[in-house]
């Protein structure tokens, strides 16, 4: 089978990796937007010549040394890692139709991102577009009752112990059902991202994340969300 070529995508992520840039870092250094340059990572976006010159020139580095490959570089495996999910502890980010509890954030380079959901959107237009990400998820309802939307599946609707996998790369969204005024549902994103956490926290554009402490339950009072930068997240985070 013929190996296949690394994607500019693939090779920004790569760069940004060995440099231990965070996207926003990445972003502010190479002058490109935060969204654009997470989808060419992705590769559903690529960038035209003229753009690929600012970037090297921006990082100051030769063309070639942007698509340079970094194959001799081995990481060593990652074993017997264990986190317990405490919502207290758990990346928050709360926007007007979701909140999102990005569970066991001190884990770094995770396959596997649970996350936990309250949702509040009713109809596809107070949710927006469809969101589109790397790998494949899990949803299974807890409470409630979720319509899902996919991009080329009718909409369907679960009920409380029901669950879907889909492949994230295509369009989905998850609202509340009909006569229900909020669902709570938990998610387990799956890929082979290194950094699909922060590719996540992307799709929320800028409203807050940041952690939540004294939060004991779903069901708990919303505390006040402050702005929290993505990068004082990262560095917090253990290995």
């Amino acid at each position: 089978m013929t190996p296949q070529h690394p994607t500019i995508g693939g090779l920004l992520r790569s760069l940004r990796a060995r440099k231990g840039w965070t996207l926003k870092q990445m972003s502010e250094h190479a002058g490109i937007p935060l969204s654009t340059l997470s989808k060419v990572e992705h590769d559903r976006l690529t960038l035209t010549y003229d753009k690929l010159l600012q970037l090297a020139q921006r990082l100051q580095l030769r063309m070639s040394e942007l698509f340079a490959e970094d194959a001799d570089q081995v990481e060593p495996a990652v074993t017997a890692r264990r986190s317990i999910g405490r919502i207290e502890d758990a990346i928050r980010v709360t926007t007007p139709n979701y909140d999102y509890f990005y569970l066991c954030p001190e884990l770094r380079r995770k396959r596997m991102i649970p996350v936990l959901t309250r949702v509040r959107a009713k109809t596809i237009e107070e949710f927006g577009e469809l969101v589109h990400h790397s790998g494949e998820e899990y949803i299974h309802v807890l409470e409630g009752r979720m319509e899902v939307h996919t991009e080329f599946y009718d909409p369907m609707v679960l009920e409380a112990g029901q669950s879907v996998y889909i492949d994230s790369n295509m369009g989905h969204a998850y609202i509340a059902a009909e006569g229900c005024d909020e669902v709570v549902l938990l998610g387990v994103c799956s890929s082979s991202d290194e950094h699909l956490m922060e590719s996540l926290l992307t799709l929320h554009g800028d409203e807050s994340a940041t952690r939540q402490h004294g939060t004991r339950h779903l069901a708990a009072p919303k505390a006040t969300v402050r702005k929290a930068s993505r990068r004082k997240t990262t560095a917090r985070a253990k290995p």
